[in-house]
């Protein structure tokens, strides 16, 4: 396994594998990784003949400086995770060779699905996340890359922006990856106490109860998210948010939509969780 830090050298590397008619997979990741970050790298695996894997903690998509300065960075722990998973080589660039004039200066900005939800709620979030997306995708320029379905708007924002540029990109979405009683993997799980982490599940349940009752027929949508509100509430969580989608543009559900998603954010003492359930409706037929 190769290990760069500058962009030079994983060109050059790169330069050499598309010689010798490699395909080039590509995860990027903010480093922390557990077993949801090695299934992305195995999938990875499997569509392409060389996997490269970055670990950036990216600092202009973080909303809240002591998010930044909190969010964990286990580079020795995360390579050796790596190494053992088969993966090829790893990026690992600094802030500095990322924004070498100390932050944004040409931003990508993906509009439309980057303004609800998670971007209302995290603001300047997603320009951040779109941004360090594209200068990656343009460092590595790989032929596929695989991303978490746990972040389902980012997942969308990305295709969008890979469509809208043109790029020469698969994007891969791999269905979320959970720990056996449910809970979302997700770095920020670190952050729960031993209390909240036998909570936690709770947030997955609720969502699964809005599904469970989509299926047997409600169409009272704004009722439903509310009710899943307040029963996150009841346990202890503080909700941002919890809504039905359409799972094609992430818009409000309407009845007759059938393919949706029940997406889901909720602060559990200092982790902010999110979630989501895609799922596909009976088509509503009228009767004579």
């Amino acid at each position: 396994m190769i290990i760069v830090q500058a962009i030079d050298a994983l060109r050059e590397e790169l330069k050499s594998w598309r010689r010798a008619g490699e395909t080039i997979a590509f995860v990027p990741t903010m480093g922390n990784l557990h077993a949801g970050h090695i299934a992305l790298v195995k999938r990875a695996q499997a569509l392409g003949s060389k996997v490269v894997v970055s670990i950036f903690v990216n600092p202009t998509q973080f909303d809240r400086q002591e998010d930044l300065a909190a969010y964990p960075r286990t580079l020795t722990e995360d390579c050796a995770k790596l190494q053992a998973a088969g993966a090829d080589l790893i990026f690992t660039p600094t802030p500095a060779l990322m924004y070498p004039s100390g932050g944004l200066a040409t931003k990508v900005e993906v509009p439309g699905v980057s303004e609800w939800l998670e971007g209302a709620s995290r603001s300047g979030h997603f320009t951040g996340v779109s941004t360090v997306v594209c200068k990656l995708f343009h460092m590595v320029q790989p032929d596929v890359a695989v991303f978490g379905e746990k972040d389902f708007q980012q997942l969308m924002l990305i295709r969008q922006m890979v469509r809208d540029l043109d790029m020469d990109i698969h994007i891969e979405g791999l269905p979320t990856v959970r720990e056996s009683d449910g809970l979302a993997m997700s770095s920020r799980n670190g952050y729960l106490t031993t209390v909240e982490r036998k909570l936690a599940p709770s947030f997955h349940l609720i969502l699964r109860e809005v599904v469970d009752a989509l299926h047997k027929g409600r169409q009272d949508y704004a009722s439903l998210q509310i009710e899943a509100a307040k029963s996150l509430e009841s346990r202890g969580f503080r909700p941002d948010y919890v809504e039905i989608r359409r799972a094609v543009d992430l818009l409000p559900a309407q009845v007759e939509d059938t393919d949706v998603v029940v997406l889901g954010s909720a602060w559990l003492g200092k982790a902010r969780l999110i979630d989501n359930i895609p799922l596909t409706l009976k088509k509503v037929t009228e009767t004579s």
